[in-house]
C-alpha cells in the first residue's frame, strides 16, 4: 500500500481556523512522514491590464511587491511556529493574488496529494455558510482536501483515533476508501464504514386498496438494506486486507449527509472522509451535494477524496 499523503501542502491565514489547520497538518506529517508545504495568500485584485492602467503600472508594480512581502513575513512567521513545535516544513510559499485560485494552482505545480485547509466552525443556521476560501478550494482541487475547522475537541492537533469512511459504490468513493485505510494504518486510528441507504422507510400509498403496492414497497426496502450489509462487509474485507487492524460497519437509513454527521456525532469521530466528483471547467462549481453538504456541517475535520478532472 503506498503512504499517503506524500505531500501535504497546507494553506493558511493565520485565522483560528488555520491555527487547528496547522496542528492537525503538524501531528499527519510527523506521524505518516509527509511533506509540508506551506502556502500564504495574500489578496490582491485580478490581474487585469485595465486595473493596471487604472493605478498605473508603477504603483501596481509598487502594491505587489508589498503584497508579496506581507504574504512572505505571514508565512515565515508560521513556518517559525511550526519549527517551534518540532514540526519539519519543506518549503514555505508566498502568493498573491485570490487565495482559492493561488491555492489550487500551487497544489498542481508542487504535485500535492492533500491540501489541508480551515474553516470556521459555526453552530445553528450559521453553519451552513463555510469559509468562502474553503468552499472554493474544495470545489475546485485536484487532490483530495481535508477541511479543518476550530473545536476546542480537537485542540491537541493529535491524529485521529477514529476515522469515518462514507461510501456509495463510485469511483469516488473508492478513492476515499483507499485513503482513509491509509491514513486509518499509518495512524492506528479505528476506521468505521458506513453505508446510507437513501429511502425512507414511509409506505407510498397508505390507502388499503394499495396493500400490494405497500408490500413490494417494503420487499424491496429490505432487499435495498440486505445489498448494503454485504456491500459493507466486503468494504470491511478490503480494509483489512490493506492493514486497518479494526474496522466496523454501520448501515445508515435516511439522507446520506445527515447520517453521516450524525453517526460522527455519535462515535465522536475525530474525521470524515468521503469522495466527490472531480470536475473541470464550469462543471467543477457544482460539487456533489452529499460531501458539499457533509463539508458545511460536520463538527469534525473532513476529508474529501475525488479522482482526478
Amino acid at each position: 500500500m503506498s503512504m499517503f499523503p506524500e505531500r501535504i501542502l497546507l494553506a493558511t491565514d493565520g485565522s483560528e481556523g488555520a491555527e487547528s489547520a496547522s496542528r492537525m497538518a503538524a501531528a499527519l506529517s510527523g506521524t505518516l512522514g509527509s511533506e509540508l508545504h506551506l502556502v500564504y495568500a495574500e489578496i490582491m485584485p485580478s490581474f487585469y491590464y485595465a486595473e493596471q492602467v487604472a493605478v498605473g503600472l508603477e504603483e501596481w508594480d509598487r502594491l505587489s511587491g508589498f503584497a508579496e512581502r506581507e504574504a512572505r513575513n505571514l508565512v515565515t512567521k508560521e513556518e517559525e511556529k511550526l519549527k517551534e513545535t518540532g514540526t519539519e516544513v519543506t518549503a514555505i510559499h508566498a502568493e498573491v493574488g485570490r487565495p482559492d485560485e493561488r491555492i489550487v494552482a500551487l497544489a498542481e505545480k508542487i504535485e500535492a496529494d492533500l491540501i489541508l485547509i480551515g474553516s470556521r466552525g459555526l453552530g445553528g443556521l450559521r453553519r451552513a455558510l463555510i469559509g468562502g476560501v474553503s468552499d472554493s478550494v474544495v470545489r475546485h482541487a485536484h487532490c483530495p482536501i481535508l477541511v479543518v475547522r476550530k473545536d476546542e475537541r480537537y485542540e491537541d492537533g493529535l491524529p485521529p483515533t477514529k476515522i469515518l469512511l462514507a461510501v456509495d459504490g463510485s469511483k469516488e468513493s473508492k478513492e476515499a476508501a483507499r485513503i482513509a485505510a491509509n491514513l486509518a494504518s499509518g495512524t492506528g486510528s479505528e476506521l468505521h464504514i458506513t453505508c446510507v441507504v437513501p429511502t425512507a422507510p414511509e409506505r407510498p400509498y397508505p390507502h388499503s386498496y394499495a396493500m400490494e403496492a405497500m408490500v413490494h414497497h417494503d420487499a424491496a426496502f429490505e432487499r435495498a438494506k440486505e445489498e448494503v450489509r454485504e456491500f459493507l462487509d466486503d468494504r470491511k474485507g478490503e480494509a483489512r486486507a490493506l492493514g486497518v487492524e479494526t474496522v466496523l460497519a454501520h448501515l445508515g437509513l435516511g439522507h446520506p449527509d445527515k447520517e453521516v454527521v450524525k453517526l460522527a456525532e455519535e462515535l465522536d469521530a475525530g474525521m470524515i472522509v468521503l469522495g466527490s466528483r472531480g470536475l473541470g471547467g464550469i462543471k467543477r462549481a457544482l460539487m456533489g451535494s452529499v460531501s458539499e453538504s457533509v463539508v458545511r456541517h460536520a463538527h469534525c475535520p473532513v476529508l474529501v477524496a475525488r479522482v482526478g478532472s
